[in-house]
């Protein structure tokens, strides 16, 4: 699996944001790839089954195509069912104020973009939790 990232936010600037932020902490290890919706994430994701994207960011609230549940909970879902994308780490990042109760539901890191926005070093706590091998690269 190669160093991929996909950012699922359907506000343009959130994704320019992770975009900056991610090449500011690791310059250019990452492949980064962006979707404006879920459905735009699912598609990619089924299309890159061959060579699965390592972390997925995805924010809650996006479309409502998917009510009762929020677009990034229930692409999550979708997610976990793919065989290939088993080893993938999916971090919501998002504004909600049960963000932590959803994440834990459906068993993947949270970041409150609250608190991101006051302390953009919690993005390299969550991928060197998720990635030991990045706290070589400093």
């Amino acid at each position: 699996m190669d160093k991929r990232i996909l950012i699922v936010d359907d506000t343009k600037a959130w994704r320019m944001f992770h975009i900056d932020l991610i090449k500011q902490l690791y310059g250019d290890t990452f492949e980064i790839t962006v979707a404006s919706s879920a459905a735009e994430a699912l598609n990619m994701i089924k299309h890159n089954t061959r060579n699965p994207f390592y972390i997925i960011l995805t924010d809650l609230q996006m479309e409502s195509d998917y009510e009762p549940k929020l677009a990034g909970e229930w692409l999550v879902e979708q997610i976990k069912q793919i065989r290939e994308y088993s080893s993938s780490k999916i971090i919501i990042v998002s504004a909600m104020y049960n963000i932590e109760y959803i994440a834990k539901k459906l068993e993947v890191e949270c970041i409150s973009k609250n608190i991101l926005i006051g302390n953009k070093l919690l993005m390299k706590f969550m991928f060197e939790k998720l990635m030991p091998f990045l706290k070589n690269l400093n």
